[in-house]
């Protein structure tokens, strides 16, 4: 299986447009959240587009910018496609985030907002909650960083 890790000022739209409907998919039909996906966020210089083959498994990287408050990098839209769940890529793609995030982002802290079932798994990551339980479009979330 190859990785790619992909700044988002060189994806093209082919690769865009894939990982969008992966994520409408997902986080749009499947988990029946109607929600903007689309956030203005993807094409940021400071994000980066981390998938599997096939987009198998996926993450969006986003990382500090001077405006962000809390100068951390984020983990998001982490998703692991219907047909490979199961099969441990989900471990493998958050060990590749944290890598990419501590190798582009190196002095950043590293954070994520997870759906609060999920919290166990990115514990056993490192992430530790740092957050009350949250709706976020009629989901429970938490807040969790990497220690």
């Amino acid at each position: 299986m190859e990785w790619y890790d992909v700044p988002a000022t060189d994806l093209d739209a082919r690769q865009l447009h894939d990982i969008l409907a992966l994520r409408a998919q997902v986080f749009v039909v499947e988990q029946q959240c109607v929600y903007l996906d689309v956030d203005g966020l993807d094409l940021l210089p400071t994000t980066r587009h981390l998938w599997a083959t096939d987009l198998a498994a996926y993450a969006r990287l986003l990382g500090p910018t001077p405006d962000d408050a809390d100068g951390a990098a984020h983990i998001g839209r982490v998703i692991v496609s219907p047909t490979a769940r199961g099969t441990g890529l989900g471990h493998t793609l958050i060990e590749r985030a944290v890598a990419s995030c501590r190798s582009t982002w190196p002095e950043a802290r590293i954070v994520l907002s997870a759906q609060a079932h999920l919290s166990g798994f990115y514990g056993s990551h490192g992430f530790v909650t740092t957050s009350e339980p949250y709706d976020e479009d009629g989901i429970p979330h938490i807040d969790m960083e990497l220690r």
